[in-house]
């Protein structure tokens, strides 16, 4: 058989019929000649960064990377910097890269994407020894998917967060202070700070309408609602795809600090990390070789991450 080398890392508790899968991804992988994938299973104590490693030591040319948000996160991880293509296999009940490429939810969308042969180099943003592809969060964000249950998710996919961003509309404000670039403080009162590389959450919501995903920068917004009122604006401009969000200042960096006057929920890519004071980011640029949707050939369509998914949400009809 010729084709890539590939092997597949899982985490068999967001997989309802794990050998299905099996079964999909090696029949899908026959067709085309692959040969059969390694497969590595993933542990609470190793979500997926070791098993990514371990496949590239085996020879893996292709991760498929099979769980919720701190699975691809873990793998991510691993691969950025290397030549290695990371695709994406969606299932668990969160998943913001799937959902940002047009893949939904089925396993067997991210294998044709992965065999189609789209890929594109994209930036990762880097906090501590962690990386992240869609985007990191402190504040609201990440107290909304704290408050947020997984037996809700499952019953109601995204529409879920609702009810946790319902719990935290009216929490006081964060005194922080931000710096980009290495530039002053910045001193905000915000209810939020996201640093995107791209601009789609769940739902298809998009609040970074100006992200992109390889340009070498990451995409700051400072949201700072202070009422319900002030949430109904500015959940209203999101909604309707304004250019100019109200209460919601945006700026481009390389690198940005965000410090609170008291520890704060945080989280990467839909995946809660421990709270804390502080969160230091910086980009590596063009880091990952992600499988992508091929875009259709019309020479005016521009090859972004939206155009992409529009072409994921045709493969999955």
């Amino acid at each position: 058989m010729t084709g890539p080398r590939s092997a597949v890392v899982v985490n068999p508790t967001k997989v309802p019929d794990l050998d299905q899968l099996r079964q999909v991804v090696a029949e899908g992988l026959a067709k085309v000649g692959w040969p059969e994938p390694r497969w590595y299973e993933t542990t609470p104590e190793d979500p997926g960064r070791g098993q990514a490693k371990a496949a590239m030591d085996d020879g893996a040319e292709l991760v498929f990377a099979c769980g919720g948000d701190g699975t691809v996160t873990s793998v991510v991880t691993a691969l950025a910097g290397s030549d290695v293509a990371l695709a994406v296999l969606p299932a668990g009940t969160g998943n913001l890269l799937a959902a940002n490429l047009g893949l939904g939810t089925d396993p067997a969308t991210g294998l044709q994407v992965a065999l189609d042969g789209g890929r594109r180099r994209i930036d990762v943003g880097v906090i501590e020894d962690r990386c992240f592809v869609v985007m990191a969060g402190m504040g609201f964000d990440a107290k909304m998917l704290e408050d947020t249950s997984e037996t809700a998710k499952k019953r109601i996919g995204w529409l879920a967060y609702v009810g946790g961003a319902a719990k935290n509309l009216l929490d006081r404000p964060m005194r922080a202070r931000i710096r980009l670039d290495g530039g002053p403080p910045m001193p905000r009162r915000p209810r939020a700070v996201i640093v995107g590389n791209v601009g789609r959450l769940q739902g298809g919501v998009r609040l970074l309408s100006k992200a992109e995903p390889d340009d070498g920068r990451l995409n700051v917004a400072i949201l700072s609602p202070a009422n319900l009122a002030h949430w109904a604006q500015l959940a209203w401009a999101v909604l309707r795809k304004q250019d100019r969000i109200p209460l919601m200042e945006t700026y481009t960096a390389e690198r940005v600090e965000i410090y609170s006057n008291r520890a704060q929920a945080r989280q990467l890519d839909g995946d809660l990390i421990a709270p804390g004071k502080a969160m230091k980011i910086h980009v590596r640029p063009r880091a990952l070789l992600l499988c992508v949707p091929q875009p259709d050939t019309d020479p005016d369509l521009k090859h972004d991450v939206d155009a992409v998914a529009e072409r994921a949400e045709k493969l999955s009809e």
